[in-house]
């Protein structure tokens, strides 16, 4: 199979990447993108600005790569997904060029001529990867290896605090998003009332969008519903940190809450969508009610589409659905303490040979995962290809710290504040819920 390329799915940071990486080791690349341009889900969220700085969000074989062309590495600053599109991944899409294939999703991956339950010279046989664009074509091409570098971006967890659609959220499809406003668009939120759905770090930016949008059109109203009561890491880790704006993200929401431009509930649960005219009432596992919204925009999370593996032997968590050997570093549900160890070839490896799950994929459900992890994630699989066995085990990254330190706590306590992998669970922070007095 050494004539066959390495075959990567999906065209954002990290795929191009590893395409940067696998040409580096003398390895042909073939990236399967299924937007119509590289980086197409990075172009969805292009007003929203990163925490990481620039020298994190560039990839250093990627770079390389680049440099003869005359592209400079930008230094400074925080950019927007719009801005890193614009100024590193369009030039390296670029440089690749005819290896990135776009309007190519990917629906199976497979062995030639044998289906999972084969074992009979298994791992002798090509991959197979089946495709089809958006005019329906299908089609299907060979290859060495598979690095599955697709994210999560496509699937959003729904609003339904048991993992599925809460009932009547499909049929309120026009009324609900699952991505994060644009102040520069406000039509649908301008003076009405809108409500996020999420606690995470997608949450705080919407809340940041949507204020900005309140302070234009003061009828706008915010109301923010959580699945937990307040605690000291609702908010996330602020000034203890080593992202600073990571940590400046959930001081922003907490300000937000405090003055009054934000209405927070807690401890809801939402099980039902309720539509009336254009508006959408949303009731929670207790038939608690929220007033009627205009707009309800939903981001409780992501999580990694297996659909198209099914022929392929994955070794998986059962909970997070992230390679088993990373998931106990990740889950949310034993800790959350800042750094975690950075995963390579060995953590990421499937009982498949050669595939590999890397990217936001690997990391599943979980919410935690920055560019830098999957550079260096990248880095390591494609040493491990290229039969470099010491590059591949070496570790070259070390990941900021949060700076929150708790896992999800008793789930139903209502005075519950974070269970402790690290240290004593602190006490609740309680913010008051409404807006502030006029004179205030």
């Amino acid at each position: 199979m050494s004539d066959l390329p390495v075959a990567v799915i999906g065209a954002g940071p990290q795929g191009m990447a590893a395409a940067a990486h696998l040409l580096e080791h003398g390895l042909e690349p073939l990236v399967l993108e299924s937007g119509q341009s590289p980086a197409a889900a990075v172009s969805e969220w292009g007003h929203v600005r990163l925490f990481s700085a620039w020298p994190e969000l560039i990839d250093q074989a990627s770079a390389r790569l680049l440099e003869p062309t005359g592209w400079t590495a930008p230094q400074e600053g925080y950019p927007t997904g719009a801005q890193w599109v614009q100024d590193y991944l369009a030039p390296l899409a670029k440089v690749l060029g005819g290896r990135v294939r776009c309007d190519a999703r990917v629906t199976a991956v497979s062995r030639k001529g044998r289906d999972r339950l084969v074992d009979a010279d298994r791992a002798a046989q090509p991959f197979t990867i089946h495709m089809i664009d958006s005019a329906g074509r299908e089609s299907r091409v060979q290859a060495r290896a598979v690095i599955d570098a697709s994210g999560s971006w496509r699937v959003p967890n729904p609003a339904g605090a048991d993992g599925v659609p809460a009932l009547g959220e499909r049929a309120a499809a026009d009324l609900i998003t699952y991505q994060v406003p644009d102040r520069a668009e406000p039509a649908r939120y301008a003076g009405r009332h809108v409500v996020v759905l999420g606690a995470g770090d997608s949450a705080f930016n919407a809340l940041h969008e949507l204020v900005q949008i309140a302070e234009q059109h003061p009828d706008t109203r915010i109301t923010w519903a959580i699945r937990r009561v307040v605690s000291e890491g609702t908010f996330g880790g602020g000034a203890a940190d080593e992202l600073p704006q990571r940590g400046a993200l959930g001081q922003r929401a907490k300000q937000a809450v405090e003055s009054g431009a934000v209405e927070l509930v807690t401890g809801f649960r939402t099980a039902e969508v309720r539509r009336t005219g254009e508006q959408l009432v949303l009731i929670d596992e207790d038939g608690r009610e929220l007033p009627a919204a205009d707009a309800v925009v939903a981001l409780t999370g992501f999580r990694p589409d297996l659909s198209f593996l099914s022929e392929m032997r994955l070794d998986l968590d059962p909970i997070l659905e992230a390679p088993r050997r990373v998931a106990a570093e990740i889950d949310p549900n034993i800790h959350s303490c800042g750094s975690v160890q950075a995963t390579g070839a060995a953590d990421l490896a499937q009982p498949e040979p050669d595939l590999y799950l890397v990217g936001m994929k690997s990391y599943g459900r979980a919410p935690t995962f920055l560019a830098l992890t999957g550079y260096e994630q990248v880095r390591s699989v494609v040493a491990k290809l290229a039969g470099d066995h010491e590059g591949a085990a070496r570790v070259e990254l070390e990941l900021p710290d949060t700076g929150v330190c708790g896992g999800a706590g008793d789930f139903d306590a209502p005075e519950s504040t974070g269970g402790g992998c690290c240290a004593p669970a602190p006490e609740p922070q309680l913010i008051s819920i409404g807006r502030a007095p006029a004179d205030a």
